[in-house]
């Protein structure tokens, strides 16, 4: 909501920038923030979505959907902003058309780097408890919540941009020479090119379906072998959203055990697992021999 907020008022203040100056970088930098505003609502809009019931037809719910509009943002970041960035840069570098009343465009990035500021801000504050004690490139590759790693990047990727952005207008003003605003432009394309493809590449994974992470798959197994279960014989793991993890397992327990011993035994595994990793909500084990044969 804070990335909304900000995103929209810096884009209303980049497009009159761009009406005033004609700075190529003002244009992309403001259909920059015109993207990421979208971005931001689509998030939200997935956040909604996502908590429907479960239906007949999508008996797991509709958890995913948070990562299909993070997807969708990905690729908004890379037409509306890199690509058209880009196009943006070459036609003005190809133009030469000088800026008019740059420092406008100066004053307007000011203030939008403080907006930008804050709303980075807000989403590294917000991240801090799920990163926990890792990197934050582990968090955005790792992290099963998708809003925060794409706004953390977005904001970065928007912070960079408006310094690139100051740095071809300023250079402008200072040689008298249209280009530095050109190359500012495309830097900002290609920047925001690479954060897209980084986005996509990671929001892809989570739409087609991740397991738990070694360590929790970990601590799933440890949960499980107690009690009557001997060990995990085979196991799979799946996030069907980022508060919703799938577990099936088949399991060994000591043979000649009763009905009402199996099921219990089964009972206190679940509770085991929902405890030890509170995300594991659907939870499938079913019962086995263990047919490892015997070492010598």
């Amino acid at each position: 909501m804070a990335a909304l907020i900000a995103n929209a008022g810096i884009a209303l203040a980049k497009f009159i920038g761009y009406l005033i100056t004609g700075s190529s970088s003002m244009l992309a930098e403001a259909v920059h923030s015109v993207a990421d505003t979208s971005n931001q609502g689509l998030l939200l809009l997935g956040g909604r979505t996502a908590r429907r019931a479960a239906t007949p037809e999508h008996p797991f719910g509709y958890g995913r959907d948070r990562y299909f509009y993070s997807f969708v943002v990905a690729l908004l970041l890379f037409t509306l902003g890199s690509v058209f960035a880009l196009y943006e840069g070459i036609h003005k570098l190809e133009s030469h058309e000088p800026l008019t009343s740059p420092i406008v465009a100066v004053g307007i990035l000011v203030v939008a780097i403080a907006l930008e500021g804050y709303s980075f801000r807000t989403a590294v504050h917000e991240s801090r408890p799920l990163k926990g004690d890792s990197t934050w490139w582990q968090f955005i590759r790792q992290s099963k919540v998708p809003e925060l790693p794409v706004v953390l990047l977005e904001d970065l990727g928007a912070l960079t941009g408006l310094v690139l952005a100051l740095f071809g207008v300023g250079l402008s003003v200072l040689t008298g020479d249209p280009v530095w605003d050109a190359i500012g432009t495309i830097c900002i394309g290609l920047l925001l090119g690479v954060i897209a493809i980084i986005l996509i590449i990671e929001m892809k994974s989570l739409l087609i379906g991740e397991g738990a992470a070694p360590p929790v798959l970990s601590d799933i197994v440890q949960a499980i072998e107690a009690g009557e279960v001997q060990r995990v014989i085979h196991i799979k793991t799946q996030y069907l959203g980022p508060d919703e993890l799938l577990v099936a397992a088949k399991i060994a327990l000591e043979p000649g055990l009763p009905l009402a011993t199996v099921a219990a035994a089964i009972d206190a595994a679940e509770a085991r697992i929902r405890e030890r990793v509170p995300v594991a909500r659907a939870i499938y084990l079913e019962p086995d021999l263990d047919r490892t044969p015997v070492a010598g």
